[in-house]
């Protein structure tokens, strides 16, 4: 059993419970898939307050003002990284955000977008072309981030993409999700696109689900990109999820045979290891359902042509709890 104290720790429980976050329940979203955790649909009538004035943030000398916008990503750590090029860093308005807003100016991501450090060059920019060719769309229409990334996709240049690309391919992905076997879980809310612990909730069964959430609020509100994400998943998933990827079970292939041994990809083919679990589901699922239809994807058809749920969830456990 997950004990509150140890979200005192995490410092997910201070901020919160001074927030005054009212939930409402004039409106219902009605999620379109199986897998609506994994989709981030912001509860209706949340209001957490956003970051505004000046902040610093532990282990940064930097101070930034808030609240920011998708051209101004606060940099808290630029030690970690080169030279961002221009359109990591500021973007090109009106519709080509920075891609180190969403994406961390380490690459590092969130559970709402992808985690792109490491990734080859190659297969970023196809990515964007995918994007840019309608090819990569998500099968929750209602989760905004893949919209915004269709936005961004059809109006980067082709210089733009590429230098995004070999600027994150130069990264290398640091451990960024705890990945935590329990039968149960805080009640929580999404906010951000992301779950947060519900104020005055209680503790719940997990059931067939990942729960992933920032390991303290406040910093991840803030986007340092030195304060990660904790992920609890259902007792015994992980190891599922191995045997599943170990192409044991007649179900699908091992997914070695592409991703490398140790799943941190080989050449063009993505890594899987370490990489956000709500990502790497909603990958799965898009692959599934015919709405991730880039030059690659058939590769993954009978991959995952026969995945139920349950299977997607013991996969996405297993791949995150991978060293990167």
């Amino acid at each position: 059993m997950y004990q509150l104290n140890n979200l005192k720790r995490a410092g997910l429980w201070t901020l919160l419970m001074a927030s005054s976050i009212v939930v409402a329940q004039e409106r219902v979203v009605i999620p379109k898939t199986p897998l609506e955790w994994a989709y981030g649909l912001n509860t209706p009538g949340l209001n957490l307050p956003a970051p505004n004035g000046s902040h610093r943030v532990p282990g940064s000398e930097q101070e930034f003002t808030f609240p920011r916008d998708r051209f101004s990503p606060p940099d808290w750590h630029p030690a970690d990284h080169p030279t961002m090029p221009p359109v990591v860093s500021q973007g090109r308005q009106p519709q080509v955000f920075a891609c180190g807003y969403c994406h961390l100016p380490n690459g590092q991501g969130r559970p709402e977008n992808a985690s792109l450090a490491g990734l080859s060059a190659d297969y970023i920019m196809q990515q964007m072309a995918d994007y840019r060719a309608g090819l990569r769309r998500s099968s929750e229409p209602q989760m905004v981030p893949p919209s915004l990334m269709q936005a961004v996709g059809a109006n980067a240049t082709p210089e733009e993409a590429e230098a995004a690309a070999r600027y994150f391919a130069s990264l290398t992905l640091q451990p960024w999700i705890r990945v935590v076997e329990t039968a149960t879980v805080p009640e929580t809310v999404v906010s951000g696109y992301m779950s947060i612990i519900k104020p005055g909730g209680g503790e719940e069964v997990i059931g067939n689900r990942i729960l992933e959430m920032p390991e303290d609020l406040e910093r991840t509100e803030l986007r340092d990109s030195h304060s990660g994400f904790v992920a609890f998943v259902p007792p015994g998933s992980v190891e599922r999820g191995r045997q599943l990827a170990s192409g044991t079970d007649s179900k699908t292939r091992a997914c070695t045979l592409c991703h490398g041994d140790d799943l941190r990809g080989l050449g063009p083919v993505p890594r899987l290891a370490g990489r956000s679990p709500s990502y790497l589901a909603r990958q799965l699922y898009d692959l599934q359902t015919g709405n991730r239809r880039g030059l690659w994807s058939p590769l993954m058809g009978n991959v995952v042509a026969n995945l139920a749920p349950e299977d997607i969830v013991a996969l996405a456990a297993y791949m995150a709890s991978l060293d990167p």
